[in-house]
């Protein structure tokens, strides 16, 4: 069971407006995510805390780190304004805690303090992109037209005080699902919906997101790969809530594909895929596909309506030749598969992987400049840092490898030098990245 860590979510509010943030891109936590200012709550916060008939039900520790973060991401001094008279009141908003499948968890408890005027906040522009007064209706407006990444609670925190800003308590900011008869799933951007359920794919990641898209069009869902029947079922439940019309395949490995067309033909509903991924698939799992209509797609091709936005086909050869990715035609978001991981690394190899193609794929998406990234294992992150960074790591390892192969080091021995502190476990893989990077290179003339 992972720990739970106690934090703060402080939510300023003046008349019929509050104080929303958009995190950075280049952070490594929740980056491009709006949110409130706040974080976790650290050792000695209670020192912050100011005795007062607004703060006599509230934990000291708690107060108290709002007073901190306050300080730090704004520069505003609660407690002193509370002791002025300019905090007409302080609401406890409620509790959230991170569910049980995150290894990540927080129990945040979100408060609100309500000003009786405006302030122009000294902001620490490391950690916000965006932060400004904006009223909650037209906050909760940005949200329903794709334009907010959010994590659950924030985005109810939104909805209810878009429809009523007056409210001073929340009846329940927390997550829930039945665990024992659906998977997990989250929006954190609208009508994005994220399933998650456990898939056989490779540590540390443990489960494959299957996408459900599709509002104003065919709904499809990509990627269903649940390990066994236990989870397929879930998954089942999970999909029944929304509907389902078609199911895309963004590539052939097996945990993006596991059990899919005993869905399609449950569902009796037809199967989106390149014509590279057909063909791998055929070939290594004959009659596969018997009983279920294939449609092949490629690049440009309009699979569903998000929004009032066309869903494009994009070809994202590199870790698998057949990959495709989906991004709606303003770039509001892209589902890129397998192209970069939020939990663990990309594996380069095999016939169907080739380093310089997923060169040019990382840096061809980081042109497009799409607003979110959703990856096949972890959560979606705003901007296209990921990209810039996964790229300018695995420039590093080239160079990496083409020292050791120069000093006349084979593979094996690279493995040790260069994979010396991961997992044992996972130096197949590491192996087959080294393989593919030599082959690059060798394909360029440097070796």
């Amino acid at each position: 069971m992972s720990k739970i860590i106690d934090a703060v979510s402080i939510v300023i509010t003046c008349g019929d407006e509050l104080f929303a943030i958009q995190r950075q891109n280049f952070l490594k936590a929740f980056p491009g995510y709006w949110a409130f200012p706040g974080g976790k709550v650290e050792l000695h916060d209670e020192s912050f805390y100011q005795d007062h008939p607004f703060t006599k039900s509230i934990d000291p520790r708690l107060f108290g780190a709002a007073v901190r973060e306050g300080k730090e991401e704004l520069g505003i001094d609660l407690a002193q304004e509370l002791l002025l008279g300019n905090i007409e009141r302080i609401d406890y908003l409620g509790l959230a805690v991170t569910p049980d499948f995150n290894p990540f968890r927080f129990a945040t408890t979100f408060f609100r303090f309500h000003l009786k005027q405006k302030y122009e906040f000294i902001v620490d522009h490391n950690e916000a992109k965006v932060a400004q007064w904006m009223k909650a209706s037209d906050l909760l407006n940005l949200y329903a037209q794709g334009q907010i990444l959010a994590v659950p609670p924030v985005i109810k925190v939104i909805q209810c005080l878009g429809e009523n800003p007056d409210l001073t308590t929340i009846d329940d900011l927390n997550f829930h699902y039945d665990h024992d008869k659906y998977v997990p799933f989250i929006e954190s951007l609208k009508s994005v919906r994220q399933l998650m359920p456990l898939s056989h794919t490779l540590p540390p990641a443990t489960r494959t997101n299957a996408f459900l898209i599709g509002d104003d069009g065919p709904k499809i869902l990509i990627d269903p790969s649940p390990q066994d029947k236990e989870e397929y079922f879930k998954l089942k439940n999970t999909i029944d809530l929304f509907g389902l019309d078609k199911i895309l395949l963004t590539h052939h490995h097996p945990d993006h594909h596991e059990h899919s067309v005993e869905l399609a033909r449950e569902y009796k509903v037809p199967m989106l895929m390149s014509e590279d991924t057909h063909r791998r698939l055929g070939y290594k799992l004959p009659h596969y596909f018997e009983g279920v209509e294939i449609h092949l797609v490629k690049e440009g091709d309009v699979i569903t309506d998000w929004l009032g936005r066309k869903v494009l086909v994009y070809e994202v050869p590199g870790h698998d030749e057949g990959q495709i990715a989906l991004a709606p035609d303003d770039m509001s978001w892209f589902i890129a598969g397998d192209l970069f991981q939020g939990v663990g690394t990309v594996v380069i190899g095999d016939d169907e992987g080739d380093m310089a193609k997923y060169f040019a794929t990382l840096e061809r998406v980081i042109a497009l400049s799409p607003k979110v990234l959703f990856p096949s294992h972890g959560i979606g992150l705003g901007g296209v840092n990921i990209l810039e960074n996964t790229l300018e790591h695995r420039k590093l390892r080239e160079k990496q490898v083409l020292h050791f192969h120069q000093e006349g080091l084979g593979v094996d021995e690279m493995l040790e030098k260069i994979y010396e502190k991961v997992d044992e476990r996972l130096w197949p893989y590491a192996r087959k990245n080294i393989s593919k990077h030599l082959e690059k290179l060798k394909t360029e003339g440097l070796i």
